[in-house]
């Protein structure tokens, strides 16, 4: 991304993959503005960079809060409430939950799923 000379940019560093021990991460320049949350730059990053980024929100819907959970700078938080700094951030699946696929983690509890 090449940014105007007026646009702050800051560094956000990304888990991918389908498995912890196969994954890597990709860092992701993103427009920077003071307030802004982990899960805006995250949506901003699948708008346009990269639509493959397996991420997981329901902000509009209250039913299903929670699900943007992920390890923000090594803290479990919500994405949409974690706040970017202005150095690097790093984002990473919940520690705890099996990885579907980048950020994007198995949230059944065991015993609700199919055997």
């Amino acid at each position: 991304m090449s940014a105007p000379d007026s646009t702050r940019v800051m560094h956000l560093r990304v888990w991918r993959g389908s498995t912890r021990v196969e994954g890597f991460y990709q860092t992701y320049e993103v427009p920077f503005e003071e307030g802004m949350s982990v899960l805006d730059a995250l949506r901003w990053i699948r708008a346009r960079r990269d639509s493959s980024l397996a991420i997981r929100y329901s902000c509009i819907n209250a039913n299903a809060c929670r699900t943007c959970m992920a390890l923000v700078d090594g803290v479990v938080e919500y994405t949409c409430t974690a706040r970017l700094n202005e150095s690097c951030t790093t984002v990473e699946p919940l520690p705890t939950r099996p990885v579907i696929r980048d950020l994007v983690t198995d949230t059944a509890p065991a015993d609700e799923k199919q055997r």
